[in-house]
């Protein structure tokens, strides 16, 4: 069973491990077989995200996120939310705000991001 509070503690993990590009923290959470939807309509792999921030593209100066709903079935978490980001992509500032969905599966080995999606609102 995965709780409503471990998903938000893993959340927040998961935006500081963004916003700080730290790429160990986000290889643990997100699972190998990571599928995600991003807002431009691609389909990322784990590792395509990874590199994004490997390679420095990504850089988020803020992540101000708001929960709108998380629901907890047996192993499964899925989270819908707001999150307002400010960065750089590829050396251009933006500032834009998101809806995201997340699922969360616990494994063995931990709770771990297994796919998701968002899109500019």
């Amino acid at each position: 069973m995965v709780t409503k509070n471990e998903i938000l503690s893993l959340e927040n993990k998961l935006y500081e491990a963004m916003k700080n590009r730290n790429t160990e923290v986000l290889d643990n959470l997100l699972h190998a077989d990571l599928l995600f939807v991003i807002p431009n309509g691609q389909v990322i792999t784990k590792e395509m995200d990874l590199q994004t921030y490997r390679e420095g593209n990504l850089k988020l100066n803020e992540i101000i996120p708001s929960v709108e709903e998380l629901n907890i079935i047996d192993d499964l978490a899925i989270i819908t939310l707001q999150m307002e980001l400010k960065g750089s992509y590829n050396n251009e500032f933006f500032e834009a705000n998101y809806r995201y969905i997340r699922f969360w599966k616990k494994f063995p080995e931990g709770i771990k991001v297994v796919g998701g999606s968002g899109i500019a609102i």
